[in-house]
């Protein structure tokens, strides 16, 4: 039995982190019931590339889960809802402060009704503050948390993250560990809360060391130029002969002592601390020198904490990801398969890998809009 089962979720979210929320509640054993806009739904649908009717990205998101379609401004909506709102354990929505309050969906009114109720409402900037009601993405998000500034291209421009930390660390993720919370804590009191989640406040666990040196030791961090932003050459990129890339971490100095050894850097240079842009361009001489899969014969077996740069489609084959069974869920469409979205949820708290499609849009409005008033559906 997953620790979730028999956990009902309300899902108003769209797009990413509200739907990436409720896919590991589910993995887990919960009931998702996602609350859709009749005719187009998610508008995560819409997107391409398709896999079956709707988008690949709607799909990864969403498997598992059930759909109703709902038009939630219309007259009686809200009583239509009333049974699943009456028998939810959980609520998660992704709108701006106070939408979820003028359609009678808000905390206050789903509270009296369900005191036991789990109201997560996930946003940009949090449910207060001055910029509670400002629209963003994650770009914005981690623009003005100073993370994006942590990082600078060749010209010391910042670089648009290749991942969407704010949407996914400082909101799906966040919000499972507060519902899982919440749920302990009603198991211990018998009632709901509240739960505000605010992808920005939440980016700034990811920059400890930053806040770090600059609280403690007055040393504010620049691109490129810390640690782990590429100021040091112990933890860096290097290019190789044939245009491919090592990814070099020997920041401590057992592995920087080998390391050094294997490329066979110059004594003067291994003092990387009297001058680590010296040190640096040394090491890129070496590792441009010999080849990526020359590099990757090297680095086997050794103790270095380097290895070449991967591509998705690469990790996708990668031998130690497949033997763990990163990849072993799959999603389905029709008789289209693919590999289904890996999540964060431990193999012993969800079912064995196996194979599962994606809700068409309003496929469970007569069962679940139609069942008796507060029973909860059998499966």
């Amino acid at each position: 039995m997953r620790p979730l089962e028999g956990i009902r979720v309300l899902d108003f979210s769209t797009l990413l982190p509200g739907p990436l929320t409720t896919l590991m509640l589910a993995e887990a054993g919960a009931e998702v019931i996602k609350i859709e806009r009749p005719e187009r739904g998610d508008e995560m649908r819409s997107y391409l590339p398709k896999f079956g009717a709707d988008s690949v990205n709607f799909a990864l998101l969403n498997r598992g889960k059930r759909s109703i379609a709902i038009d939630l401004k219309q007259k009686g909506a809200v009583e239509k809802l009333m049974p699943l709102l009456k028998s939810a354990d959980v609520i998660v929505e992704q709108f701006r402060p106070g939408v979820m309050d003028r359609l009678g969906l808000g905390y206050a009114a789903l509270n009296k009704i369900n005191p036991r109720i789990i109201y997560c409402a996930i946003t940009g900037y949090g449910q207060s503050g001055p910029r509670a009601d400002v629209a963003a993405h994650d770009l914005n998000y981690v623009a003005e948390a100073g993370m994006l500034a942590l990082a600078a291209g060749a010209d010391g421009a910042p670089v648009v993250p290749a991942a969407l930390v704010a949407d996914i660390g400082g909101g799906a993720y966040p919000a499972v560990i507060n519902i899982v919370l919440a749920l302990r804590e009603r198991d211990r009191t018998g009632k709901g809360c509240k739960l505000d989640i605010a992808m920005g406040d939440n980016l700034f666990a990811f920059m400890y060391w930053a806040l770090g040196n600059g609280l403690a030791g007055g040393r504010w961090p620049t691109p490129g130029g810390d640690l782990v932003t590429g100021g040091s050459p112990r933890y860096n990129i290097y290019r190789t002969k044939d245009g491919k890339f090592v990814a070099a971490a020997p920041l401590e100095s057992k592995f920087w002592d080998g390391f050094c050894a294997l490329v066979g850097l110059a004594s003067e240079f291994k003092d990387d601390s009297r001058d680590a842009e010296a040190t640096r361009r040394a090491v890129a001489e070496k590792i441009a020198a010999k080849t990526a899969d020359e590099w990757r014969a090297l680095f086997a077996g050794k103790d270095l904490c380097c290895c070449i740069v991967a591509s998705v489609e690469a990790a996708l084959r990668d031998p130690h990801f497949v033997t763990r069974g990163v990849f072993a869920a799959k999603l389905a469409a029709g008789d289209k398969q693919i590999t289904a979205l890996p999540v964060p949820v431990a193999p012993q708290f969800r079912a064995q890998p196996g194979v599962e499609g994606y809700p068409a849009l309003g496929e469970a409005n007569a069962e679940l809009l139609g069942e008796a008033r507060g029973e909860r559906r059998e499966e």
